[in-house]
């Protein structure tokens, strides 16, 4: 990644290459540094003798002498979600042996989802401080699951293992140490080609995953549009077997009467906008449903005119105005290896600054589907670019459209920082994205398209403003955007401001990628 100002140069990273294999062995025998036990809080209850009554945890307790039941009962461990107690042992044939929660265990698909993604973490932050360099994890409680729900959970604790290894030291000039951690063997869940599948599936999503994270942490002097192009662009070129790349600038945008979007990147002049459209097409040639992914891509946002101010308006963290191209690029680069039918990934990428050519309060931009915007407010800027992304995006003939941005912080307000709003006129695709959701545990939730609030957006002297009253302002958010999609096209639009930012790690989470990865692939598939 390039670099425009300041002299900042990101260093080169690398990405965690864990080896993950499923077996059907006795964990008693396996040998290596680390075995990791998965427990649920009821697999810890004992009997009258303080022997766990569970076969598998009594049988490993045996093996160490009766040490975990000794320390769990000291330590006070039982099992609640992300507890931790790691055990040495020198002479054995493990080094170390970790009892994990994962909490009551339930039937929800997303609470189990997370709790076994958060072992994956666990494992990979016990294998990085004390420099494990093969692992194991076994399931108590594996003999309960279905095959699918195996699946699934190969597929959590492998993901939550590669990301949680994983550190962006990229602006740190003190050089990170090398992982040492390389092998995860995953005992008790199955064997065979459709779990080595997907381990592998889930290495390529984090792949996206760690791209769209890298994108999001990159600070703006780095991460200019035109290099969030550039890197676009290289998604495209290492999967030219399926993608084609075509980066519009702002002369060609205007020659397509894109108004809406032209309008946040005058301001910008010293870094242009470049409008991103990424075509990918399968090897086969073959598309059922004509996909498309548009994001959000205000690589800065300063709030223009209406210059963001106060000490809640978070303007040191607007290098993530980008959070919602991040994630169609995580998606895309995730997408190219695994290869399903087709798909476009779309992104009007420019910044939001103030400058003599910048937009005013007050101005009147056209669109280029010809509806004119009274601007009210220069801070409502992702909505004026992705009203024009969306127009084009339909252009292209697709069927269904989702949309992501960090568009308002009422959303973060209605709904914190761990949930997405989404909002749709299509019961089919909520139902899609929900369904996605439930398997890689990402947390969205269905807001009304309240038709009447669009009273609040109408305009005296041009169709429509870009902000009406504070009051639902995610809502008018979402039915201004609805302005500007075909209504023959199944449209959905997701609100990620609250999720697309980790306010304790300071850092991004790459929300929403394995989500739209998990919904290309149903699209495919049915």
């Amino acid at each position: 990644m390039a670099h425009s100002l300041g002299l900042t140069a990101p260093n080169s990273v690398e990405v965690p290459q864990i080896c993950f294999n499923a077996k059907e062995i006795d964990f008693a025998e396996w040998k290596g540094d680390f075995l990791a036990v998965a427990v649920c809080q009821d697999d810890l209850s004992k009997d009258s003798n303080s022997k766990f009554k569970n076969s598998i945890l009594n049988k490993l307790d045996v093996l160490v002498d009766g040490l975990l039941a000794e320390t769990s009962t000291e330590e006070d461990f039982g099992g609640k979600t992300g507890q931790l107690m790691v055990l040495k042992l020198p002479g054995h044939s493990f080094r170390r042996v970790g009892l994990i929660g994962l909490g009551k265990c339930t039937s929800s698909s997303s609470c189990s989802t997370n709790a076994y993604k958060g072992l994956g973490r666990i494992i990979a932050s016990v294998a990085k401080s004390s420099q494990v360099n093969n692992a194991a994890v076994v399931l108590i409680s594996s003999h309960v699951l279905s095959l699918e729900t195996k699946l699934n959970t190969a597929y959590s604790v492998a993901s939550g293992t590669i990301l949680g290894a994983y550190e962006d030291t990229r602006f740190k000039s003190v050089s990170q140490k090398p992982l040492l951690f390389k092998s995860l063997d995953i005992i008790g869940l199955g064997s065979g080609p459709e779990l080595e599948e997907k381990l592998k599936y889930a290495s390529n999503v984090c792949s996206g995953v760690i791209f769209g994270m890298e994108l999001v942490n990159s600070p703006a002097n780095v991460l200019t549009p035109g290099i969030l192009a550039e890197e676009a662009s290289k998604v495209a070129s290492a999967y030219t077997d399926v993608f084609t790349a075509k980066i519009l600038n702002a002369e060609q945008c205007r020659e397509l009467k894109m108004g809406s979007y032209l309008g946040v990147a005058a301001a910008a002049s010293a870094n242009p906008p470049h409008f991103i459209h990424l075509c990918y097409k399968p090897p086969g040639g073959n598309v059922k449903t004509k996909l498309a992914i548009v994001g959000k891509g205000l690589t800065f946002d300063s709030g223009g005119y209406n210059i963001k101010t106060g000490p809640s308006c978070m303007v040191e963290l607007m290098k993530f105005d980008m959070g919602g191209s991040a994630a169609t690029f995580g998606a895309a680069k995730a997408i190219g290896q695994i290869k399903p039918p087709g798909v476009h990934f779309i992104v009007a990428a420019c910044e939001n600054m103030i400058s003599s050519t910048g937009m005013r309060p007050g101005d009147i931009l056209t669109a280029s589907n010809g509806k004119t915007i009274e601007v009210t407010n220069t801070d409502a800027e992702g909505r004026l670019t992705l009203a024009d992304a969306l127009v084009y995006t339909c252009n292209q003939g697709v069927d269904k459209i989702v949309d992501l941005a960090t568009l308002t912080g009422a959303c973060i307000i209605a709904l914190g920082n761990s949930i997405a709003g989404i909002f749709s006129p299509d019961d089919e695709l909520v139902d899609e994205i929900q369904k996605a959701s439930g398997i890689t545990g990402e947390k969205f939730w269905r807001l009304p398209l309240e038709e009447s609030y669009w009273e609040n957006m109408k305009s005296n002297v041009a169709d429509m403003v870009n902000t009406g009253s504070s009051k639902g302002s995610s809502i008018t958010a979402a039915l201004f955007l609805k302005q500007f999609v075909d209504e023959n096209v199944q449209w959905l639009h997701i609100d990620m401001a609250g999720p697309v930012w980790n306010d304790k790690k300071g850092g991004a989470t790459g929300f929403a990628i394995s989500t739209l990865v998990e919904w290309v692939l149903k699209n495919s598939s049915s």
